[in-house]
């Protein structure tokens, strides 16, 4: 049950640990959602906890909901404002020239009717930046730790593919799947509160980077 998954809890937020593969919006296929875990995630309050941001399907890691309509205007006006620190992972298929660096690229929205939509770089596109560091190296691949400025859709996916040149392993859209599925783990989500401590917490490290031969970087 995602209430076994619970990092961080209090009376304004909840941050689980998404699993893989579990979408945030129900599908149009009729599968399992984050919504069919809202009751479990009541956790003894009378509201059920929404969303207050999205993760891919196949993106695992920190999702925070708000556990109230007013604590769920709070926490996403915060987002919607910047200020919130997020930190991912990812293995990428191959290793880059550099061991850091900053992607300035603007993104956009395209549309055909053979392959459906995806964002790609648009000079007319918005904003997006995104820092990143190689954390280690094997078998040919890189672990890389971004972090972004910006928060737009497929923001990491389409600047691994198209600023470092690179995809996200097991990415079906913007390069190659793979049978383990898309490695990409929300790992680190830190949001500031007025006169309170900050909603944070840390997803441990995926077990499925774990069998592609990658230690977690964070291990002491």
């Amino acid at each position: 049950m995602l209430a076994d998954h619970v990092l961080f809890l209090d009376s304004e937020a909840i941050i689980v640990d998404k699993p893989a593969g579990l979408p945030v919006d129900p599908p149009r296929d009729g599968g399992l959602s984050i919504e069919n875990h809202l009751q479990a995630l009541m956790l003894g309050n009378r509201e059920w906890p929404l969303a207050v941001h999205r993760l891919d399907r196949d993106t695992s890691g920190c999702l925070m909901l708000g556990r109230s309509a007013k604590a769920h205007k709070r926490l996403s006006e915060v987002f919607a404002a910047g200020a919130v620190t997020k930190r991912y992972l990812a293995i990428i298929d191959g290793i880059p020239a550099d061991d850091a660096g900053t992607i300035d690229m603007p993104l956009g929205k395209t549309s055909t009717k053979e392959d459906g939509w995806r964002i790609i770089p648009m000079d007319s596109g918005k904003r997006a930046v995104t820092h990143w560091e190689v954390m280690g190296t094997h078998g040919g691949r890189a672990l890389i730790a971004f972090k972004p400025e910006t928060g737009r859709t497929h923001q990491l996916r389409v600047h691994a593919a198209s600023g470092l040149m690179l995809p996200i392993l097991g990415d079906p859209v913007y390069g190659t799947a793979h049978a383990a599925g898309l490695m990409l783990h929300a790992a680190d989500l830190s949001l500031p509160r007025p006169n309170k401590p900050p909603v944070a917490a840390h997803a441990p490290f995926p077990a499925r980077f774990t069998a592609l031969g990658f230690t977690d970087p964070d291990a002491d």
